[in-house]
């Protein structure tokens, strides 16, 4: 269960990034995470749920849902009607 908790160290590796990057997130409130004695700690499975809620937050933004726009209705000759 020790593994369960990460220090910033360990979370910068396991999310690729700098250490420096890791606590600017860690402190700004970004990523989950609680002091203990002055140092961060984050658990595991809040950094995959915040992942996985990254994703979905990324694939709403690239792919918004649009509203199916109604075509115009046409009489039998091709022009609009009121």
């Amino acid at each position: 269960m020790s593994s369960d908790v990460m220090t910033l160290p360990g979370v910068a590796e396991y999310l690729r990034l700098t250490e420096k990057t890791t606590y600017r997130l860690a402190a700004d409130g970004t990523l989950p995470g609680f002091k203990v004695g002055g140092s961060w700690r984050i658990r595991q499975v809040d950094i995959d749920a915040w992942i996985e809620a990254k994703k979905a937050e990324t694939k709403q933004s690239v792919r918004p849902e649009q509203p199916e726009r109604a075509l115009p209705a046409t009489s039998s000759i091709g022009e609009q009607t009121r």
